[in-house]
This record gives structure tokens, sequence and C-alpha cells, in this order.
């Protein structure tokens, strides 16, 4: 369906101002954001990230005097049962340390727009975490996966990838069919009935939808008080003050005693909070340790980073690349073919930018653990091989593009266990790091998601860091 066609005879949009959602929000109230993968930042600036929990993390970022403090779980990564260890992990964590600083703190599970991750898992795990320690379980679970700056929108509670006008269905993408976290469904309400087979029925969830969002956030406070404890909401959003007004409603009936746990895509923190849309950075604003080339590092197999990929060699026809063999990384050949890759890189870096991607083939294993596993060992071998060259030779920047692959860079490889984020590199989307502590201090960070941007994206972030 073309995008006109369907958002032909919705309400017309609210305009809500972020600094209305701001002074909503309660002063005390710090925002812990447990992110699946390192993207969900993108949309968001002037935030602390921690990859790393420890109680001296969890008490920096909580006396930076930031609405929210994001987490970097990487549980998209993980297990099931590791994931949900990981985020019991962090509540602890949290609330001892939100007591040593004498602010509340809310959960948020930040997780992917095109709707793969660890759902219900995480939401039953924080909800259950948070009521042992904290004494009440939320009364709500607000689903908002869109993502519109990205093109994800949610209409009718069928949510939307919009790609040159055509509006389709998310279930109808290359997305729903993840070998690890793959679904059926387009509509939310169904898609929580698949997810959780069949333990939340399709008709238990509510449907907030458009034309009562567009009705105003006193509507929208009213539709949520009525709803049962433990229900789940499915969230229509189609543009930045469709979240506000939702993230006023909440604010509202928090301050009534009533908490809800977000499981959300990455702009709706930014609505929540209050945070203005922030512009992109320029290079005027970034700061640089050294003069060498920077590294680009490709790991994502979506179509769309491919065509990111063939789009920046075209762009830089004569950079430097080296490619990762998959195969070679997940079989005896790893140790001789990392060493040789590394040297190469560490040699080229001296002189320009290199760009280093895995091959294009995607390999995948009998069932989704088997693909998961395949996944991590060769994320492991591109960690292995930024730390080898950031041995040898510190770039001027890196760029790591994908989820797994952006977070195992930065907390393995780069040894950034905590950040600021300065903001994004294009509208919207493309998160930029400054990392705070540890070896790559100076060498500004930049986290790519494999899933968003135009076929041009990956050539004007490089041109913007590199010319």
């Amino acid at each position: 369906m073309h995008i006109d066609a369907l958002l032909a005879d919705l309400p017309a949009s609210l305009e809500i101002p972020a600094a209305a959602v701001a002074a909503a929000r309660s002063d005390d109230l710090v925002f812990v954001v447990l992110d699946d993968d390192p993207t969900g930042t993108q949309s968001v600036a002037g935030l602390p990230v921690l990859t790393r929990w420890a109680p001296e993390d969890l008490d920096w970022g909580l006396t930076q005097g930031a609405p929210a403090v994001y987490v970097l779980t990487n549980s998209r990564s993980l297990s099931e049962a590791d994931a949900a260890s990981r985020s019991r992990e962090v509540v602890e964590v949290a609330i001892a340390a939100a007591a040593r600083a004498g602010v509340r703190v809310s959960f948020v599970s930040r997780s992917d727009s095109t709707l793969r991750g660890h759902f219900p898992l995480e939401t039953d795990v924080l909800s259950a975490a948070a009521a042992e320690h904290g004494g009440a379980a939320p009364h709500l679970t607000v689903l908002v996966p869109a993502f519109p700056d990205s093109g994800r929108i949610t209409v009718d509670s069928v949510h939307y990838w919009v790609v040159d006008g055509e509006a389709i269905p998310v279930g109808e993408t290359a997305f729903a069919g993840d070998a690890t976290f793959g679904y059926r469904s387009s509509n939310l309400r169904d898609w929580v009935e698949e997810k959780t087979e069949g333990r939340i029925r399709r008709d238990d969830v509510a449907a907030l939808t458009i034309d009562i969002i567009r009705s105003g956030p006193e509507r929208v406070a009213g539709f949520l008080r009525e709803l049962p404890a433990g229900t789940v909401v499915a969230v229509d959003v189609v543009d930045e003050h469709d979240m506000r007004c939702v993230a006023l409603a909440l604010h509202a009936l928090e301050h009534e005693g009533m908490a809800s746990l977000l499981r959300i895509g990455p702009p709706y923190l930014r609505a929540h909070i209050g945070q203005e849309i922030a512009a992109p950075v320029t290079a005027d604003r970034i700061e640089f340790a050294n003069a060498r080339g920077g590294l680009v590092v490709v790991g994502s197999h979506v179509p769309l980073t491919t065509a990111q990929l063939e789009a920046l060699l075209a762009d830089r026809p004569g950079t430097v690349t080296v490619e990762l063999d998959v195969r070679a990384l997940i079989d005896d050949r790893r140790e001789a073919h990392l060493s040789a890759q590394a040297d190469a890189v560490a040699r080229a870096i001296a002189s320009g930018t290199v760009i280093v991607h895995t091959s294009r083939e995607l390999v995948t294993g009998r069932d989704g653990a088997e693909s998961l596993d395949i996944s991590r060992r060769v994320s492991a071998g591109l960690v292995e091989l930024v730390a080898r060259v950031l041995e040898l030779a510190p770039p001027r920047f890196v760029i790591a593009k994908g989820g797994i692959t952006s977070s195992d860079t930065a907390s393995e490889a780069l040894g950034i266990r905590r950040a600021m984020v300065v903001g994004p590199m294009l509208p919207g989307i493309v998160s930029l790091w400054q990392p705070q502590v540890g070896p790559a201090v100076g060498i500004p960070y930049v986290v790519f998601a494999g899933n968003v941007g135009t076929t041009e994206s990956l050539a004007l972030v490089v041109r913007t860091l590199a010319d």
C-alpha cells in the first residue's frame, strides 16, 4: 500500500513540544534503558551509555544528571537463559545504585524496530525483577516498536516498513525471516499472541490507536487508566508528536502511581524524556586523537547493509578494503586468517581509511540456536581483528555496522566501558559516542545499525569523518 493511501484518513497530527514532555516527567526518576544492542542510542544525544554494569558504572551513569542511562546488555546475541540472567543483574545493581544516588529508576526494554529480540522474555523478567526489588510490578507493558526516522510506523496496530513510499507489513519483510527471532505477524496484537505462544491472546492486547492518540493526552490517559493490570498495550505511531502524546499520558499516570514498563524501538525514549530531535553531528564537533585513517567494520548481512557497503565502495574506489571470510572464521583457518588480515589493516591505516567487511555469504545453522552461535563466532572474529588493529595502529575513528558487530566492537575490541552519546550522524539515526574511559578515549565511535538509512547512508557518514 502506498503510504499516502495508508495515512489519508487519519486525524491530523497534534503539535506537542518536547519541552512540554520534559516538564511533565518526574525530576527524581531516571530511566535505565536495557538495550539489547547498541543501536538504540541512535535517536538520542547527551546521554551516558554503559557497556558494563558493575556498581561503579551505574554510580557514574546515575550521577551524570541525565534523565536516562543506557546499559548495553547485548542480549540479542545471547541465549534466553543468559539474556534473562543479564537483565536480572542489571536491575539489582541499578536499584542499589539509585538508592546511593538518591533517585528512583524505571526500567525500559529497548529492542529492534523490526520486532527481533527476546520478547516476552525480557519484559517478563524486568517486570518480575522490578517487583522483587521495588515492591510492585508495572501496571502495563507498553509496546512501541515504531521508528519513523527510519520508515517504521504502526497504524491500526499493524507495523509497517516504509520503503520508497510503499508501506510493507513488517511480517512480509526479510526481517520476519530472521533465523533466530523470526515471526509471521505484522499486527502487533497478533505478534504478541504469536510470541507468547498463546499465553496472551490477541484480543487481550489493548490497541492504542491513532484516533485515540490524536484526541490528546487526556484521552490516552483515560484509555490506559481503565486497562486491567498486566495488560500489554500495542501503540500506533506515525510521527514524533504521536510518541510525545503517549509520553505525556504515561507521565500523568506515573504521577498517579500507575507505572508502565516500556518495550520500545530507538526513538521513543527521546520522546518520553522530552528531548528535542537532535541535529546531525558535524565534523567540527568531533574530537580526534590522531591523524591516521579511520576503520569501517561491516558485519551485518541484511540486504540494506550489503547495498550500503556496495555504495561505500563505489564512493571511495581508492580505499583499501579487507574481507574476512566467514567460513574461515568458523573453521581451523581462523587464527591464520585473522592474523594476516589484521596485519594488512594495520599497515594500510597508517595512510588512510580502511574498510573491513565479512564475506557477503550468509552462513546459517540447522536451527536458530546454531545460527546464533555462528553469528557470535563471526562477530568475535571481527572483534579480535579490531582489537589487534587498536594495539598496532589506533585508528582516527571507528564505524561498526550491524547490531552484534557494533556491540562487541564497543565493549570487547575497544574496551569502551563508559561513553557519552554525542548525537546522531544522520537525522534520527546512527549514533556517535565519545568513550570516557579505556584505550579508545579520543577515538570517536559510530554505532550504525544494519537495517537503517538509505543506500547512501554509510558513505555519507564516512565522508563526514574521513574527509
